[in-house]
Order: C-alpha cells, then sequence, then structure tokens
C-alpha cells in the first residue's frame, strides 16, 4: 500500500473503496460511555494540573514549568475531542457535539464552526495538488517556488524556517490568527469565532480572579504555546512524510490520498494517549466519521492495514528537511536537493 519505489499511484477499484466502507462501517459509531468518559477523565485531569498550579504558584515558580507542560498535554487531548465534534464523531446527539465542541474549542483557543468548515475543506482535498490553501500548511511546488520573486522566496523560507513553523507559528495562529474569522466563511462560522472571543475573555476573567490577572495570562500562553507547538507538529508530520501521496486534481483519488497522504504516526503508548489515536490518521482520513477512541482498533482489525509502514518518533525527524513538492520526483525535498536540480528546472522552464 505503502510501496514508492516507482512513484506510481494507481486508482484504486470501486471495489476495493466498497471493501474498505465496508470494513470501517462498524467503527463509524459513536459510543456515549466511552466518549464520556474521555471527555471526563481529561477535563479531570485539565482541571486538576490548574489546581497544583494555584497551589504551588506562591511557592515555586520552578516547580510550575512540568506542570504547564502537562497541561498542554491534557490541553492536546482536548482539541482532539474538539476535532471529534467538529466531524460529528465524538457523541451520537448532533446538539451535543456542538455544545462540548464549542466549549472544548474554547479551552484551546479555537471556533468550532470557522474551524470545522476550515477542516473539511481540508479533508476534502488533502493531497490534490491544485486545491491546496485551506487548512494545510503553506508547501509550493519546486516550478511554483521558482516562479516567484525574490522577496516571496525568503518569505516562504522563513515560513518553513523549523523554529517559525513549529514555534512562533503555532503560537500566532492559536493565539491571534484564531480571533478573527476570514472573509469567505459563512455567517455562522464568523458568529462562532465571535462567540468563542467572548467565552474566552470570560475564561480570562475567572482565571485572573483566582490566579491573579498576570499570573494567569503567562500561565494559560505558556500552556498554549506548548500545546499548539505540539498540535502543528503532529498535523505536519501528518501529511509531509517520506513517500507522501500528492497528485494534480485530475489524477487524484480520495481513498488513495488518505490511505498514502496521511501517515500511520506510531508513538510510544503515553504520547499516544494524549494525542487521542490521532497518530492513526490513515484511518481517520479514510473515514471521519471513525471516533478517536477506535481508530486504534480500525487499524488492527484489517491485514491491509499491517502493510502501512509506520512513522516512528525517530524516522518521523526527517520530516524536518521537507520544503519543497518535486512534482517531477514525485516526493518532498530539502533545500540540499533543490540547490542540485535546481539549474536542470531553471534551464528547462526557461
Amino acid at each position: 500500500m505503502h510501496d514508492h519505489s516507482a512513484h506510481a499511484h494507481p486508482e484504486p477499484a470501486k471495489s476495493e473503496i466498497a471493501k474498505w466502507k465496508a470494513v470501517v462501517a462498524k467503527f463509524e459509531k459513536p459510543c456515549t460511555k466511552r466518549a464520556l468518559w474521555q471527555l471526563f477523565s481529561t477535563l479531570g485531569l485539565y482541571l486538576g494540573t490548574w489546581t497544583a498550579m494555584y497551589f504551588l504558584l506562591p511557592i515555586s515558580k520552578v516547580a510550575l514549568i512540568p506542570l504547564v507542560i502537562l497541561n498542554a498535554g491534557f490541553t492536546v487531548r482536548l482539541f482532539i475531542i474538539f476535532h471529534d465534534c467538529c466531524h460529528n464523531s465524538f457523541l451520537k446527539n448532533p446538539k451535543w457535539n456542538r455544545f462540548i465542541g464549542f466549549f472544548t474549542g474554547m479551552l484551546t483557543f479555537t471556533s468550532f464552526k470557522h474551524w470545522r468548515w476550515e477542516h473539511s475543506v481540508h479533508h476534502a482535498t488533502a493531497g490534490d495538488l491544485d486545491r491546496r490553501g485551506v487548512g494545510d500548511i503553506w508547501t509550493l511546488t519546486v516550478e511554483e517556488y521558482l516562479e516567484l520573486p525574490k522577496w516571496k522566496r525568503l518569505a516562504y523560507r522563513a515560513v518553513r524556517n523549523p523554529f517559525l513553523l513549529f514555534v512562533v507559528g503555532p503560537f500566532i495562529m492559536f493565539v491571534i490568527r484564531e480571533r478573527f474569522p476570514v472573509k469567505r466563511a459563512s455567517a455562522a462560522a464568523k458568529k462562532s469565532v465571535w462567540a468563542t472571543n467572548f467565552a474566552l475573555a470570560c475564561w480570562f476573567v475567572i482565571g485572573g480572579l483566582i490566579f491573579g490577572w498576570l499570573p494567569f495570562v503567562i500561565l494559560q500562553l505558556g500552556i498554549m504555546a506548548v500545546a499548539a507547538s505540539a498540535g502543528v507538529w503532529l498535523f505536519y508530520v501528518q501529511h509531509q512524510f517520506e513517500g507522501v501521496y500528492w497528485e494534480r486534481h485530475e489524477h487524484w483519488e480520495y481513498t488513495a490520498a488518505a490511505l498514502e497522504g496521511s501517515s500511520f504516526y506510531k508513538l510510544p503508548r503515553l504520547f499516544q494517549w494524549f494525542s487521542g489515536n490521532i497518530g492513526f490518521h490513515h484511518v481517520h482520513h479514510l473515514s471521519s466519521k471513525i471516533p478517536n477512541y477506535y481508530l486504534e482498533e480500525c487499524h488492527y482489525s484489517h491485514p491491509s492495514f499491517q502493510e502501512v509502514k509506520p512513522l516512528t518518533v525517530v524516522s518521523s525527524m526527517k520530516s524536518f528537511t521537507f520544503r519543497l513538492w518535486d512534482e517531477k520526483e514525485k516526493a518532498l525535498i530539502g533545500w540540499r536537493r533543490m540547490r542540485e536540480i535546481r539549474p536542470a528546472r531553471e534551464a528547462a522552464m526557461a
């Protein structure tokens, strides 16, 4: 399934698509008991760390650092619950998905309806070179990069710099960018952004009254900085890895994009728990109706899933080096490879 030695991505037969639908169908049914346990246990741990920080604050500022990191882990897990609610897969009742989605979205600085819209576009277009730009990370092809003016090349290099991409960028995206709706969003999505901002303001007022304004702001922004960086790294490595599937729209196929354009990130069990099984991203893109608590079971339910080559923490580090998509090689490449092929590509474009 993940053999990219020939760089070929044949479209699966209709019978193959029907087979996958049958495989995932039994996992597309939310379980109220498992969902509520996940929600309340995560919220309990999240609020528990805030309680511990409250009592430690007057004693030791240094001792707060591991608690901030721990709380960031619970924030990532809350975001996965929010993410499932956006897919209407966390609980059976759509109203409860919307309510829980709004609440967990507020705790993770993300508007429910606005993000749901952007993310649905991502699912419909992932791996499609002709439909980039919504809910994804800015990725250019070699030829597109070479056609840019010098100033825009420098801007692209800056955006793809690991420090900006995984440290500065995530913080700006969740803390600042998510506070404003995009122009083409629906009226409901725009209202959701303002409602989330109001709820966040209330959350900061409550936190400020309990902890003191400055301590709460510093703690909360520290938590979001760590959580946002972890979340963006997870999203990045789910779609930017060695052997990933990208095609022009005329050759693009949804099932191939799901199984070959989304990674199986095999994390250590503790990190898998914090990330809500989202490492089984190939399964999630095959069917977004599968709740996160069933993704692992679905993966191990069918022999074909075992053919998917997993990314490990060590092997995923190579993704740090990827900068551009090379349509001729059908592969993500870094700046070193770009320097090697640049003369020939520029000559071909002249």
